[in-house]
């Protein structure tokens, strides 16, 4: 009996997540979903897997002017020992003075804006992005009850929220996801991430050596890599190879 609302639950708000095209619309989505599971503020924050150096972060919530302003310029992001955990972890956090017990001035500067009760669920996918949704409210204190029974669409949101930014990012002409690749490219790529020289793939492929530079020359543009290594390193964790 308890499967049948869980399931019109999701399928109600998967509809609406189909629709998202931007930022702002999956912003003002997600918003009306944390607050009919009874929270008032929603935040997602997405770890993109490039560049390596220096990996691209995607910020988007609810929460008040001031609160942004104050985590922003306290660096909170660089202590919060929920981003920290959503990096190692696909497990839930409820918060707790336990959690924040390394940062007890963000704990403090939290409660003192109205965010007393939060939870955060991170998600990883296959191509190493990871993503932390966070529902937080004023007060009432979630109780084991609430916990075990809104845990399924919490998790079910988490999920959603993720795959819907991420195609929102994808669909941006910038994305390194539009980035494509020639069967032969990636052919020669392969060889190359297996450590084959120019002239070893060409006897490999029965091409001319020429030809395989060509093809790697060709791959690199198209990629924005510098070098062979760092275009093979780019090709593979975007899943071209």
């Amino acid at each position: 009996m308890l499967m049948y609302p869980q399931y019109s639950w999701q399928q109600t708000w998967q509809e609406h997540f189909a629709s998202v095209q931007t930022e702002a619309e999956l912003l003002s989505v997600l918003a009306q979903a944390a607050r009919q599971l009874g929270f008032e503020y929603c935040a997602v924050g997405m770890r993109l897997p490039l560049p390596l150096s220096n990996p691209k972060i995607v910020m988007l919530n609810n929460y008040t002017p001031a609160w942004r302003e104050r985590y922003e310029a306290a660096r909170y992001f660089s202590v919060d020992p929920t981003i920290a955990h959503a990096l190692l972890s696909t497990q839930p956090v409820l918060w707790s003075d336990q959690v924040f017990a390394s940062a007890a001035n963000l704990w403090e500067d939290a409660r003192a804006h109205g965010l007393q009760i939060g939870w955060a669920q991170p998600v990883h996918d296959i191509k190493g992005t990871a993503s932390l949704l966070t529902l937080a409210r004023s007060n009432d204190a979630m109780s084991s009850l609430e916990a075990r029974d809104k845990a399924p669409r919490l998790a079910w949101l988490a999920r959603a929220v993720h795959e819907t930014l991420t195609n929102v990012l994808a669909s941006k002409p910038d994305s390194p996801s539009a980035i494509t690749l020639t069967d032969r490219e990636i052919n020669v790529l392969r060889w190359a991430g297996d450590g084959k020289t120019a002239a070893e793939t060409a006897d490999i492929l029965g091409i001319a050596e020429r030809t395989v530079t060509f093809h790697i020359d060709n791959a690199l543009r198209r990629l924005g890599a510098a070098n062979k290594t760092a275009g093979v390193l780019k090709a593979a964790m975007l899943r071209l190879i």
